[in-house]
């Protein structure tokens, strides 16, 4: 991934409850040609149509994102027994973790407890294994999770994102520009290098 000034900004957002966050989130730092900032947001309250009622527990929906994630050479998806799962714990925790230089070990760390090891986020102990796994302290991570300038913060994290145009994660924001979706990556990486620089 280059990390040169020429390349210009984005934003990338994911929530820890969406496999499909979690194909792009394995993708998207040698997808894009430049950083993009991380930014929790929680999907359900971005105003978007989302998923259709039942559609998480439609098989033919679980095995296309199963599939996906072998295409891109991922360890086999594991579905959490609990699912979709409550991710506001995970994604108070997300937001913390971006506010001391974490965000995206925290989340990688977190997608994979979810989707490779099928422990849903909204049980403490799987947030606080993804925590451990890049050093951030269990006490800590409570503390934080529980206090009201983190959840405001994460609240206005979503309320900006759905302002700017996403209506559903995963999503790549550049510009004024919004991509949808982990299939367009490809579409947000053109974006990027046809931008000129800022």
């Amino acid at each position: 991934m280059g990390e040169g000034l020429s390349s210009p900004a984005a934003a990338f957002y994911f929530d820890l409850a969406s496999p499909e966050a979690y194909l792009a989130a394995e993708q998207i730092l040698h997808a894009l040609p430049g950083p993009a900032q991380w930014r929790g947001v929680l999907a359900a309250e971005l105003g978007g149509a989302g998923a259709a009622p039942g559609a998480h527990s439609d098989p033919a929906w679980r095995e296309s994102i199963a599939r996906r994630a072998v295409e891109l050479g991922l360890q086999p998806l594991r579905w959490p027994a609990e699912f979709p799962f409550d991710s506001r714990l995970a994604m108070l925790v997300a937001t913390y973790a971006g506010s001391i230089g974490r965000a995206v070990p925290f989340a990688q760390a977190a997608f994979r407890q979810a989707f490779a090891g099928g422990r849903s986020l909204a049980e403490e102990n799987s947030v606080l294994i993804a925590a451990a796994a890049c050093e951030m302290h269990p006490a800590a991570v409570l503390r934080a999770a529980a206090m009201r300038s983190v959840s405001e913060q994460l609240t206005q994290t979503t309320a900006d994102a759905a302002q700017a145009g996403v209506t559903a994660v995963p999503a790549v924001r550049l510009g004024g520009r919004v991509f949808h979706g982990e299939a367009a990556l490809a579409d947000a990486s053109a974006a990027m290098l046809e931008a000129p620089a800022g």
